[in-house]
Order: C-alpha cells, then structure tokens, then sequence
C-alpha cells in the first residue's frame, strides 16, 4: 500500500474531525501526508480548528491503527476510495457532508449511469414483499442499478431480486467490512459481489452500533438518483433516509397502503405531505424520471449538469489552456491567494471536473 493511502486513512481516524474538517486541512495543504507534516501554528490557522485537535494531528496517535486498518485492507482486497479518485462516486462526492474515504467490495460501477435506492420496514407484509419483487422486475428493463441497505425486509428483497434478474446492486453497510449485518444476509453479500458490490465509511473495528445507520442512510440517499419507500412504520429508518434524500433534491416515491396498516402508515404521511410522490409501478416511476428503456448513457451524467461560478469557470478555462498547470502558476495567472486557490481547487475536485496530479498540478476532466 502506497504512503499516500497510509496518511489518507489516518487523517479519517482522528477523533472530532469529520467530512468538513479534513476538507478544510485538504484544501489548506493539498494533501493528507502535509496535514501531518504541518507545524501547530500552520494548524491553528485553518478555520476553526481547535487546539486539542492540532495536538491530536501532531502526536500521529492514530498511526496504529492506520496500518492495522492497512493489513486488512491488504489481506480482504478491500478497495478503497478517496474523494479524489476518478473512481470514487460522483453523486457522493459533490456533498461537502459526505465521507471523504469509502471502503468497498464488489465489481459494481459506482457511477452507474442509472441508480435507485429502495427501502422499506423489516417487518413486512405478503403485501410489501410482492411490490417490492415486482417493482424491481419491472425496473430491469430500465437499466439501473438498485441501492439499499442490506437490512432484513424490504432491503434485503430488493437486493435478492436485482441478483436474481441479473442487476447490479449495491449495499451500503454501518460497520466496517469484517462482518455482515445481520448475519442472516451473509450469502446474500456474497451473491451481490459477483455483479454488485457492498460499500461502507467505517473501519474494520467498527461495528453496527447504533449511531452507523443514520449515517448509512444518508450514504443510501446521496448515491440514488430517487428514492423508492415501500412500506414503512410512523417511525424508522426508511423516513431518516427520505428525509435525507429530500435535503439532497432527490425524487422520493413511496407505495400507498391502506389507512389502518401500521407498514404503510410512513408511506401514506410521506404522500400526504407532499414528501413522496404516489407510485404503484416502476413505469410510474420512470415517467416520472423520464426514463427510457434499455436506454444507457455515458456515466457522467452528474458531471453535465454543475454549476460554476465565475471564478471557478476563470480556473476551468486556465487549466484547458495550459498544459497541466501548477497551483502557483494558477494563482498568478488569476491573482487569487494561494491558500483561497487551493479551496477553490479542492471544491472543483469535488465536483469531478478536475483532476490533482502528482506536484500539485491539475488538469480538466470534464
């Protein structure tokens, strides 16, 4: 394992600095090996940082557990993904909230051109269980990928008729990749890698607590293009993940049910106020999104609709016109602040247009 993954997994494990914080330190030194390299008063000038935390950063505590965490990658051919990587999903990354290192197994393409996320109770109904089969049958011949949870019910059903009907699926875990939760879905997890995969944020000594799996969630919400709710409690998981996806402008569908049935009293609230569109197929839904059948487009489809500003597209239009340039040459091509470039800079790589190459150079991707 290259020293660049080494320092990148130690700066994600330091405690009370999340998503925010390591893209501020990111932008502020461009890389994770620097944030460790950088003096305490070269920390405490970074927005916000407090003091405990530059100590943190100095006293390299989480080393250890950065190369424990290395032998298991190693040893389980875990992939793993940085918010930089070409590879890492596009529909993930434009979200300043969203975890900035993915741990993943699979062959799937998380950039799949076409994704939708379904969730639902666990504790379903005859009723629940057979729209669910046949929804997602009916979506095959719209090309998509289904995302969910790998929980037991509407979840797990979702993922066993994609692996059935030969579509990839994607299941996105609140602990690390040591174990599956819960146990019963094991096989299934391993039935899903051959045309799927199984994503996670979290460390291979991190389990399904509790606090995981809203944090699974939004993971769920941000990588679908809509989301599908069949059949859900007043309250659950599945209403957090709408929740969720609404914040991110997702679409949100939810099955209707009948007045009195407690499995469908989320998904009736959800359509009542005005949440959720009412769907009872997977033609409504791809009406809805206007989509075709069979009809594959290019895996960039995020990348076609950003937005820059002004000084971002000056940025955009230098970097095409030179050839690979350097962040001093930027900045004194645009007179903007080194410090201020390399935000700008960090944000554009977050939106998947440019690329960092190897002595702070840059160029255009999209």
């Amino acid at each position: 394992m290259s020293q660049t993954l080494f320092y990148r997994l130690a700066l994600t494990m330091i405690d009370q600095v999340g998503p925010m914080t390591s893209r501020k330190l990111l932008a502020t030194f461009g890389e994770a090996d620097e944030v460790f390299k950088a003096s305490k008063k070269d920390l405490l000038s970074v927005a916000g940082l407090k003091l405990d935390i530059a100590e943190t950063i100095l006293s390299q505590s989480t080393f250890t557990k950065a190369e424990q965490e290395i032998k298991f990658i190693e040893d389980e051919k875990i992939k793993v993904l940085f918010h930089q990587d070409e590879d890492f999903p596009e529909r993930i990354r434009v979200h300043k909230t969203a975890p900035i290192l993915l741990y993943y197994r699979g062959e799937a393409d998380l950039n799949y051109h076409r994704t939708i996320g379904i969730v639902g109770t666990r504790k379903t109904t005859p009723y629940g269980q057979n729209i669910c089969k046949q929804i997602v049958e009916e979506l095959r011949r719209y090309d998509i990928q289904v995302i969910s949870g790998l929980a037991n019910g509407i979840d797990s059903i979702a993922h066993r008729t994609s692996v059935k009907n030969d579509m990839s699926t994607v299941g996105v875990l609140g602990h690390g990749l040591q174990m599956i939760y819960p146990y019963n879905n094991e096989g299934l997890a391993k039935e899903m890698l051959q045309s799927g995969g199984i994503l996670t944020e979290y460390t291979s000594d991190q389990g399904p607590d509790r606090e995981h799996f809203p944090a699974r969630n939004k993971i769920v919400a941000a990588l679908s293009d809509a989301l599908l709710v069949i059949e859900s409690a007043e309250k659950g998981g599945s209403l957090i993940t709408a929740r969720f996806a609404n914040s991110y402008s997702k679409k949100v569908f939810a099955i209707p049910g009948r007045k009195n049935d407690p499995m469908s009293a989320g998904c009736n609230a959800l359509i009542k106020n005005k949440q959720a569109d009412l769907v009872e197929s997977a033609a409504d839904i791809a009406r809805i999104l206007n989509w075709n059948t069979q009809s594959k487009v290019a895996h960039i489809q995020t990348k076609l609709f950003i937005e820059l500003d002004d000084r971002e597209k000056e940025i955009i239009g230098i970097i095409k016109k030179l050839d690979t340039p350097s962040l001093d040459r930027l900045c004194y091509e645009t007179k903007i602040l080194n410090s201020e470039m390399a935000s700008l800079l960090l944000n554009l790589e977050f939106k998947g247009v440019i690329k960092s190459l190897p002595g702070k150079r840059y160029i255009q991707t999209a």
